[in-house]
């Protein structure tokens, strides 16, 4: 059985509810760590979260580093991650802008490199997140753990590593041996399972147990390559609006505890 003391709620799973909503509704679920994206904070973020008593595992999204401006608001997120205390700011690195997927892989990588001293000296470790290769054109061309892998390697340090999101993954035939030389260097583990059939390729996501993914084994994986932090449920899909809030967060407990 996992400590449930690991889960965290990626409040994408909840963007229905507005940040003080989440916060106050966690805490009285009994789930003390959180995990906010940037478009849900306000200026009074850190102190509702730290009133409520809870902790952060990461802050979502820097990143889109093929974009104009990507470095100013990566700067930015870095600080908004400081100033919640998450130890982690995980990246979604950029889709290409033409057909050149070398260019946008090296773009990205020159622009992580560009953000790490200032992510180190505010304390904050950057999470690369593979994404799955279907949101290439959109989202990111980092698209396998070994490219992830590979890139924080290469950049060798301590404040980058990589995220390991059972949805973006699971697929890939080179996972367990990918996670069994990852140690050190998977900095945050997300959750949430794969519907059949997938009505929305990005918010059709599933809570664990519901879909195709075996998320023990994947576990099991991540725990081996010495990753014991916490494990964030984010399962992005509209239809958990429709749950009450008290059941919802009921749910997502017992599923997590299941394994």
């Amino acid at each position: 059985m996992i400590d449930p003391a690991r889960l965290s709620l990626n409040l994408i799973t909840v963007d229905h509810w507005s940040l003080a909503e989440a916060v106050a509704r966690c805490a009285a679920a009994g789930i003390a760590t959180v995990a906010p994206w940037r478009h849900q904070l306000d200026g009074d973020s850190a102190r509702i979260i730290r009133e409520a008593g809870l902790a952060v595992s990461s802050i979502c999204r820097g990143g889109f580093f093929t974009a104009p401006g990507a470095d100013a608001d990566n700067r930015r997120a870095v600080e908004q991650a400081a100033e919640l205390g998450a130890p982690v700011l995980v990246l979604v690195c950029g889709p290409p802008r033409d057909r050149n997927l070398a260019a946008a892989r090296a773009t990205i990588a020159a622009g992580i490199e560009r953000l790490l001293p200032f992510a180190a000296d505010h304390g904050v470790r950057l999470g690369i997140e593979p994404l799955h290769p279907m949101m290439v054109g959109e989202r990111s061309a980092i698209v396998t753990l070994g490219e992830a892998l590979a890139l924080a390697r290469r950049l060798d340090s301590p404040h980058v590593g990589v995220v390991v999101d059972a949805y973006h993954v699971f697929w890939d035939p080179n996972l367990e041996s990918e996670l069994a030389a990852a140690d050190g260097l998977i900095a945050a583990h997300h959750v949430c399972d794969w519907l059949v059939p997938t009505t929305d390729l990005l918010a059709g996501r599933g809570l664990m147990g519901d879909g195709i993914i075996d998320l023990p084994r994947l576990r099991r994986l991540i725990e081996n390559a010495g990753y014991n932090g916490p494990v964030e449920v984010e399962v992005i899909n509209p239809a958990l609006a429709e749950l009450p809030a008290g059941e919802l967060l009921a749910d997502i407990k017992a599923r997590f505890l299941r394994g």
